[in-house]
This record gives C-alpha cells, sequence and structure tokens, in this order.
C-alpha cells in the first residue's frame, strides 16, 4: 500500500505501480480530498486518515500488507504502524518525520496556511510543490506534482495542514517493532536531517537510505534507484 502526502495523489506512484505489479497487488489510493477522491471530505486529523486507509484495506479484504507512507502519508504510516503492528510485513517511511510541525521545513505550516487562504489551492500547489525538487519547478516530474495538488479540494487542503500542525508521533516510536526502512533524499526541504535522524534512533533496527541529489521527491527525481530500494526491502518480506 502506497500513501500519498499532502497535495499528493495516486497518479505519483506511477513509476512505481508499473515496477512492481507483476510482483505484487499495488494499492495506491487518493486520500480523502485528494486527486481522484477530492468529493470527499477532508479530514483534519492524521487518525481520521489512518482509518480511511484501514477502511480501504478492509474493503479490499486486505489483512497482512506492506506499507509505505510518504511525507504527511508517512504519519498516516506510523499513526497505522502504531495501532496495527501485527498486520504489517513491513513499513516504508518515505520523506517523513515523527512530528507534524516539522522543524526547519521550508516554511512554517502556519505560513503555509496563510498563503493558501491569499492564493488559493492552484497557486499553492504551483509554489510548494516546487520546493519538492532539487530543480524546483524545472524538474521533469514538478508538472505531474503540481497537476495532482490542483485536484484537492480547498477543504481538504486546509484541514491537511492543520492534521499536520497538531500531530506528533514521537512517543510511539519506541514501541514500533517491526521491519522498517527509512528513506530520505538528502537534498529534501521539507524533512530535514534531524527529523529523519530521529525516526531512525527512534524505531528498533530501522534501516536508513539516502538517495543522493534528490529532494523531498525523490521517487519522481531519481525512479530506477528509489524503486531499486524499494525492490530490495519487499523481497525480504
Amino acid at each position: 500500500m502506497l500513501v500519498h502526502g499532502y497535495l499528493g495523489g495516486s497518479a505519483q506512484w506511477q513509476d512505481q505501480i508499473a515496477a512492481f505489479r507483476g510482483s505484487h497487488d499495488v494499492i495506491a489510493p487518493d486520500l480523502p480530498g485528494f486527486g481522484g477522491s477530492n468529493g470527499l471530505p477532508g479530514p483534519a486529523r492524521i487518525a481520521e486518515f489512518a482509518g480511511a486507509m484501514m477502511d480501504c484495506l478492509a474493503g479490499l479484504g486486505v489483512r497482512r500488507f506492506t506499507l509505505m507512507g510518504h511525507s504527511m502519508g508517512g504519519m498516516i504510516a506510523q499513526e497505522i504502524a502504531a495501532r496495527h503492528a501485527d498486520r504489517l510485513d513491513g513499513l516504508v517511511l518515505y520523506g517523513t518525520g515523527p512530528l507534524g510541525l516539522m522543524p526547519d521545513r521550508f516554511e512554517p505550516i502556519e505560513t503555509s496556511m496563510a498563503r493558501l487562504e491569499a492564493d488559493g489551492v492552484a497557486a499553492t500547489a504551483d509554489r510548494i510543490s516546487a520546493t519538492w525538487f532539487r530543480d524546483g519547478a524545472a524538474a521533469p516530474g514538478h508538472a505531474l506534482a503540481s497537476a495532482l495538488g490542483h485536484q484537492a479540494s480547498p477543504e481538504a487542503a486546509r484541514n491537511a495542514l492543520a492534521a499536520m500542525r497538531d500531530w506528533d508521533g514521537r512517543g510511539a516510536l519506541a514501541e514500533m517493532r517491526l521491519r522498517c526502512r527509512i528513506i530520505w533524499g538528502d537534498q529534501d526541504r521539507s524533512y530535514r536531517w534531524p527529523q529523519v535522524a530521529s525516526l531512525w534512533a527512534g524505531i528498533a533496527d530501522a534501516e536508513l537510505a539516502v538517495i543522493p541529489g534528490a529532494s523531498h521527491a525523490a521517487h519522481l527525481e531519481k525512479p530506477a534507484l528509489f524503486n531499486a530500494l524499494l525492490r530490495d526491502f519487499t523481497s525480504a518480506d
């Protein structure tokens, strides 16, 4: 199961779906209020997003699964792992951290909230998604990321920022007893090294994979390397 982050959507995983559909059942939902699910109410709590993902799995009859969460999706994945570790074959936390306020983010969440209200969803998606790439808006993957962000409902865009701001998963890390790989682009401007290091230190026996020369959207910047790291992890399932 692949869980996207803020202003993302299931279509961002096209390279991963293509790479793994021959060997895995790949489940890549749109979070409520985002992408193709933009008609659904946007949750204001990370736990509500986690519940929606578990409802999705229940509807598909999936009992055990490997879970990957990106950015805000990594918070959702941590919430799921804290509650349902017995159902996970493995956990991949990608471009994320254990604290929703994201210290040293490219801008404070409160600033993002104010600019969202002033500028609207489309302009916010264009601006924020550019920070996810080493080459900014000139990066080949930026057009896709920006277009996905445009699909978010205004309610979902607002509520998700509040959900991240109010979430703190640090207390659950020590209780996670499962296979875990942390993936991080070394030029990520959203989740800086201290956040990643706290995940790595906080989850017993977690593995760390750093993608050089990549930012927050490493799966779009360097898909072959990213997929190789996933393949290596899932091959041990």
